[in-house]
C-alpha cells in the first residue's frame, strides 16, 4: 500500500508535504465558523480574504478551505447574514492568484452542480494554481438550500450513493482522453469529455467530512483527507476515531488517508483575556437566532437534552460550530495542538473572530512554538 507521504502530487500540492501537523484556514469566504454578531466578525469581505490568505501563504499554511452557503439558517429570514458566502469556485480561482505556496480548495455540495461543470471548473483552478487545488465534497444536508435548486434532499444513504456516482463521473472526466458514456442511477452522460485535464495526476485531492458509518465508508473510499469533529480532549479517544477511518481505508480499499479536524482560536496574552473575549462574542453577542435555525435544520430537539448538556452544546456551536477549542496563550494553544497530534490528527483548519488580527497573533507567537514542539518543520 502506497503512503500519501509518497504521493506524486506533493511536487506541487503542499497537502502532501512532511509537516507533522498541517494547518489551514476555514470559512474565510463567508462569516467564519462562529455564530456571533460582533462587528469584527468576518462578513464575506474580499479585502479580508486577500489580506489573510497572503499572510497564511507566507507562513506556510497548507490549506485554505471555503464553505458553500446559499441562504441563511433562519427559515423565515433567508437573507440573514448566516447565508453570507462568496461562491467557492470563483473564490478559489481568485485566491490561487493571490498565493504561491498553499493549497486552495473549493467546497461543492453534490446536488447543486453537475459533475461535468464541476470537473471543468476544478481542472481550471488546478491549472491556474499550478497544481495546488483540492475539492471538499459535501453530499448535501441543507434542505431549504437544495429546495432552491429543485433538488429535493434524499435519504441519508442515497445522498452518499449520489456523491459516489458524482465523483466516479468527475474522475473519469479528469483522466479519460476519449469521450465516454455513463449510465447510473443519478447521472446519464453521453459522450462525456472534459478538456483541459487537471495538472495534478491522476487528479486533484478530495476532502470529505462524513461522521456516520456510511459517511466514513464514503470518505475511506474516495477522500484523501477525511474530516472529523473531535469530541474529546483525550488523545486516546481521538485516536480511536482517527484510526477507525484509517483502518477502513487500508483494509477495504488499500489506501492511506489523512485525518483532519477544525478548531476555533482565541489567542491572547493571558488565558483570562482569551476567556473574556470568548464570552464577549459567544455569550454576550452570540447569534442565538442563527443557532436555533441551524439546529432545526439538523433535526436537533433540544427539549430532549438535559439543560446543562444543551447549554454546553449551544455555547460550543456559537463559539466555533462545534470545533476543537484553542483558547488561551500561545503556549496553551500549542499544548492543545499536541493533544490533536497525539490523537492521530494530521491537519487542522482554523477559524477566528477577526481573522486578520487572529492570524497575525498566530504567526508571531504560535508558529515558532509549533516548530519547537516538533509539530512543524519550520
Amino acid at each position: 500500500m502506497k503512503s500519501w507521504k509518497d504521493d506524486p502530487r506533493a511536487d506541487t500540492n503542499p497537502l502532501f508535504n512532511d509537516n507533522p501537523l498541517k494547518l489551514g484556514l476555514f470559512g474565510l469566504n463567508g462569516i467564519g465558523i462562529s455564530m456571533t454578531n460582533v462587528p469584527e466578525a468576518p462578513n464575506a469581505r474580499w479585502s479580508e480574504s486577500v489580506a489573510v490568505s497572503k499572510i497564511a501563504d507566507e507562513a506556510g499554511f497548507e490549506a485554505n478551505v471555503p464553505y458553500a452557503r446559499w441562504r441563511g439558517f433562519i427559515e423565515e429570514e433567508p437573507s440573514h447574514r448566516s447565508g453570507l458566502a462568496m461562491d467557492c469556485y470563483t473564490w478559489a480561482a481568485a485566491t490561487s492568484q493571490l498565493t504561491s505556496r498553499g493549497g486552495v480548495f473549493s467546497t461543492s455540495h453534490v446536488p447543486t452542480i453537475h459533475p461535468i461543470a464541476a470537473a471543468k471548473q476544478c481542472a481550471t483552478i488546478d491549472l491556474i494554481s499550478g497544481g495546488r487545488f483540492g475539492l471538499n465534497v459535501v453530499a448535501g444536508w441543507n434542505k431549504p438550500e437544495l429546495d432552491m435548486f429543485g433538488a429535493p434532499m434524499k435519504e441519508h444513504d442515497d445522498r452518499y450513493a449520489q456523491a459516489a456516482e458524482w465523483i466516479e463521473v468527475i474522475r473519469q472526466l479528469w483522466t479519460r482522453e476519449e469521450a465516454f458514456d455513463f449510465e447510473g442511477q443519478y447521472y446519464s452522460i453521453k459522450k462525456g469529455i472534459s478538456l483541459p485535464k487537471p495538472m495534478q495526476k491522476p487528479f486533484p485531492p478530495i476532502m470529505n467530512a462524513g461522521g456516520s458509518d456510511r459517511g466514513r465508508a464514503f470518505a475511506a473510499k474516495y477522500a484523501d483527507m477525511a474530516f472529523v469533529i473531535v469530541k474529546s480532549d483525550d488523545p486516546d479517544e481521538i485516536r480511536k476515531e482517527a484510526d477507525l477511518y484509517r483502518r477502513t481505508a487500508r483494509e477495504e480499499h488499500g489506501r492511506d488517508i489523512q485525518i483532519w479536524t477544525y478548531a476555533y482560536v482565541v489567542q491572547r496574552e493571558t488565558e483570562q483575556e482569551a476567556r473574556d473575549y470568548l464570552n464577549y462574542y459567544a455569550v454576550e453577542h452570540g447569534d442565538d437566532r442563527a443557532l436555533d435555525g441551524w439546529m432545526r435544520l439538523q433535526g436537533m430537539h433540544t427539549q430532549l437534552m438535559p439543560k446543562d448538556v444543551m447549554e454546553a452544546m449551544r455555547f460550543r456551536f456559537k463559539a466555533g460550530n462545534g470545533g476543537f477549542e484553542l483558547v488561551g496563550t500561545a503556549d496553551q494553544i500549542t499544548a492543545r495542538l499536541e493533544i490533536l497530534k497525539q490523537g492521530g490528527i494530521d491537519g487542522v483548519l482554523l477559524g477566528w473572530v477577526g481573522f486578520e488580527d487572529g492570524i497575525r497573533r498566530w504567526v508571531k507567537d504560535v508558529m515558532p512554538r509549533l516548530t519547537q514542539a516538533g509539530l512543524r518543520l519550520g
